[in-house]
């Protein structure tokens, strides 16, 4: 128990996570296409705005805005040699808004995908994916990350890299995978073999689960597959506010306060003990699901027709343990919204 977060977990129930980075990042300017790691220099206060706002609306750890700080991703704006040093910043403007927090607050340094398909399929090797993880992590653990916190990745393999990656850096880590075809990730994965995976790591994640996907109730399907696995750690929950959907020129999601409270407390209800929200979930978002957390009680297991009811209905029938549900081609890794 030498880590803040696992000592953080020793002494409570569930912990709520943060929500979306880039919703919050465009709705304060940032534009298409524009890396929002670069805002860790050139707009500081925005992004201590960003944790704070977290902070402020109930989270108890938030994740730094370092999600495409790897060399792979930050290549394509001609930033690759600036892994470290936007890694480190990222994380030292979250450590300064959790120490003025006057409570205990968690700064999980962010790890997205690479973007690149691992081998054999693509030409990225698990050599060349640990050492880019490595870069990056080590500049989040300058910076005063508590966590690494690896997030929306669909291989099995690209995973692995960055549990090695989390080794080398002595720092422990969480990680999430998303789950959005027919309940798999794109790389085919299911709920029940990310848990196996999980258990045969050397360096195995504090907490594990899943987030963004389709939306809060493909979500909670995922959840109930980890707990139906008899996972022994704890299980991350960070679903999507509702749906996008593209109205005058924007990207909207249709998730109200309301429903993303009913979504927290129905995972709480369903095991997971880490809880957040992902796309499309502002402030206003956490709050409500702080306040429903807090205030409603502990209930039964949900069962999957009243996910249904209370958060809308699933995007395909397959919750991607029956023969029908195959995988897909991996993409080329999203941004966190």
């Amino acid at each position: 128990m030498s880590d803040p977060l696992t000592r953080l977990l020793a002494e409570r129930d569930w912990l709520m996570a943060d929500g979306a980075t880039g919703t919050n990042l465009f709705n304060m300017g940032l534009t298409a296409g524009e890396p929002p790691e670069f805002w860790n220099t050139d707009r500081a206060d925005d992004i201590r705005s960003l944790y704070r706002g977290a902070v402020e609306a109930g989270s108890d750890l938030f994740l730094t805005n370092t999600f495409g700080g790897n060399a792979s991703r930050l290549k394509l704006h001609g930033a690759q040699g600036r892994v470290r040093e936007l890694n480190r910043i990222g994380a030292s403007l979250g450590r300064e808004i959790a120490d003025a927090a006057g409570r205990s607050v968690i700064v999980a340094g962010s790890m997205g995908p690479t973007g690149e398909i691992m081998a054999p399929m693509g030409e990225l090797t698990h050599e060349r994916a640990v050492a880019m993880f490595h870069e990056q992590a080590e500049g989040l653990k300058e910076g005063g990350a508590d966590v690494l916190w690896v997030e929306t990745i669909s291989a099995p393999e690209e995973f692995g890299a960055a549990a090695e990656a989390a080794r080398l850096a002595a720092m422990p880590w969480c990680g999430t995978m998303s789950f959005d075809t027919a309940g798999r990730t794109m790389m085919g994965l299911t709920s029940a073999q990310m848990v196996a995976l999980v258990d045969r790591l050397e360096h195995p994640p504090i907490a594990f689960g899943a987030n963004c996907g389709v939306g809060a109730a493909d979500l909670m399907r995922t959840v109930l597959g980890f707990v139906a696995a008899g996972p022994e750690r704890p299980i991350i929950a960070k679903g999507n506010a509702g749906i996008p959907k593209y109205h005058d020129g924007h990207i909207h999601y249709d998730g109200t306060p309301e429903l993303m409270a009913d979504y927290a407390v129905l995972a709480r209800d369903a095991g997971a003990t880490i809880i957040g929200g992902c796309c499309g979930t502002m402030p206003e978002h956490l709050r409500a699901m702080r306040a429903a957390l807090e205030n409603r009680p502990k209930g039964p297991s949900p069962t999957l027709d009243e996910i249904a009811a209370r958060l809308g209905g699933f995007s395909s029938a397959s919750d991607g343990t029956g023969e029908d549900a195959g995988g897909g081609r991996e993409r080329r890794g999203r941004r966190r919204g």
